[in-house]
């Protein structure tokens, strides 16, 4: 009967390791009941996303909920700040994001915006922020990067990720920082296919891997990898998938070239298409646990109990069929439920202040002015042209971003207008201004871009524009790669909530009143 009893034992075990690794979502608002049921069956972690925060509130008593079955409990969200916020993703954030805070260049300032976020996140029960990016932007024309990056620059992404990780985790919030070994040199979005980076060995220990040797300084609790193929460390797994990344780069000792973190390393998520259009979600997910990671992050498309049972099982399978050594899975469920006792217990000396209006002090700061000449500010209502590029999957559509709502709020009448890249296709360029310029009925114009050198239909659409009313001011909510443009350029480096008031304020010589921050 010995066999028997550790067959059966051993079973339990693998099962309760498999669902230990899995970083899931789920829908709604409260935990479903099979959710519950996990957490009593080994899961450790939650992924939280914009779908499931209503308010502050909510998310305590849901957070707590969760607590309830399992107190050791990994609670995750993507909160950058700026562009990519789940908190307050109906409204905008109330913070800039990294581009902003780079802009600035003031390390001080960015460990307090961390923190503050870190310190909301904590009150909510969230105890792992999948953030901060530490991705070099070395390709302009990078789509689903951009502004979520601290800047071009190496040693100024490193400086202000060390102090992104030392301010969200002094107020008690792990920091996972991504995208591992960085996602900055891209042209594809690897939420839609496989990204390739070229770059040479020694260019990625000089660029990309720069932020993340800070990070890993600073006390990361954990990296997350990024779906990339990096040749020069892998020419056939992505970075996720690859031992040469995770196992040989990150893991190795600094004396061979490596990062040496010991930490916990997350997938991005699986079910994005550079994993699961190429290897499916079961397979790709029992190929990153074999490469290195420790957690497999899935729920932002996929959440339901369906993908965990699947992922599950697949794990179980492959450590029975011989494809994932039982000690590697062992080891990976060990680290998660040791960060799990760690970030509970975690003393993070004295509690944090709040800091209220320090998001909206950092926008006013990173805010650049670009004026052709005398620039009368805007004192009646205005027309606002948002000139509107396709969302990228990690900003989402539902966060509202421009200008014209934090100008109505000083200038009372302002209206808007909303173009895109199909509109402009079917009415064609010339008639898209026309129909601005008619609507406008001669009052002051402000043409909002975002990204405009990535976008040749916006680039195109706005010199129409200025060349027919040279005194529109332009405001550029992404990065700001083209040259100033309009009467006033204002370039914000982010599309946060904060971002925009700063901009109302510059465009109306106005301060909104702290009631309205």
């Amino acid at each position: 009967m010995t066999p028997l009893v550790r067959s059966v034992r051993s079973a339990d075990t693998l099962t309760r390791d498999a669902l230990a690794v899995l970083q899931p979502g789920f829908t709604g608002t409260t935990a479903p009941d099979w959710l519950l049921r996990r957490l009593g069956e080994g899961l450790v972690s939650v992924g939280l996303f914009g779908r499931n925060v209503a308010d502050p509130a909510q998310l305590a008593a849901l957070t707590g909920r969760l607590r309830a079955e399992r107190e050791e409990l990994i609670v995750a969200i993507d909160e950058e700040g700026g562009d990519v916020t789940r908190l307050e993703v109906r409204g905008g954030s109330s913070f800039p994001g990294n581009h902003a805070l780079g802009a600035v260049d003031d390390t001080a300032l960015t460990r307090a915006v961390a923190r503050e976020i870190g310190r909301r996140l904590a009150d909510c029960g969230i105890n792992l922020n999948w953030a901060p990016s530490a991705d070099v932007n070395s390709n302009p024309g990078n789509p689903v990067i951009g502004v979520r990056s601290f800047g071009a620059d190496p040693q100024l992404v490193a400086r202000h990720t060390a102090a992104y990780v030392e301010g969200l985790q002094s107020a008690g919030v792990a920091a996972c920082t991504k995208h591992f070994p960085g996602h900055g040199d891209t042209a594809v979005d690897s939420h839609h296919d496989l990204p390739r980076i070229a770059a040479d060995l020694p260019t990625l220990q000089e660029r990309e891997l720069v932020p993340f040797r800070a990070a890993v300084a600073a006390g990361t609790r954990a990296v997350m990898s990024a779906h990339i193929l990096l040749p020069a460390l892998d020419g056939e797994h992505p970075a996720t998938l690859s031992p040469a990344a995770l196992h040989g780069l990150l893991r190795a000792p600094a004396t061979e070239g490596g990062l040496g973190f010991d930490g916990l390393i997350v997938t991005d998520g699986m079910e994005m298409q550079a994993i699961s259009a190429t290897y499916g979600i079961e397979r790709g997910s029992v190929l990153a646990l074999a490469a290195g990671s420790d957690a497999i992050c899935v729920g932002g498309g996929l959440a339901d109990e369906d993908i965990v049972l699947r992922l599950r099982d697949a794990l179980v399978r492959a450590v029975r069929d011989g494809e994932l050594p039982e000690q590697r899975l062992a080891d990976a469920a060990a680290r998660v439920r040791a960060l799990a006792g760690r970030i509970r217990s975690a003393d993070v000396g004295e509690e944090p202040a709040p800091a209220p209006g320090i998001g909206l002090t950092a926008a006013r700061r990173a805010l650049r002015l670009t004026a052709a000449g005398p620039y009368a500010p805007l004192a009646g209502p205005a027309y606002v042209a948002a000139f509107t590029p396709l969302a990228n999957i990690a900003v989402g559509d539902e966060t509202p971003w421009g200008v014209a709502a934090e100008l109505a709020r000083l200038l009372p009448g302002t209206e808007t207008a909303t173009c895109t890249a199909e509109a402009a296709a079917a009415a064609g360029t010339a008639a898209l201004v026309d129909g601005l310029l008619t609507a406008a009925a001669g009052r002051r114009l402000v043409a909002v871009v975002r990204d405009v050198h990535r976008h040749p239909w916006m680039a195109e659409a706005l010199r129409t524009l200025l060349a027919a009313r040279p005194d529109t001011a332009v405001v550029e909510m992404g990065v700001p790669q083209a040259p100033p443009q309009g009467a006033l350029h204002l370039a914000t480096h982010g599309a946060a909530r904060v971002c925009a008031q700063a901009a109302a304020e510059a465009l109306t010589d106005r301060r909104l009143s702290p009631g309205d921050c």
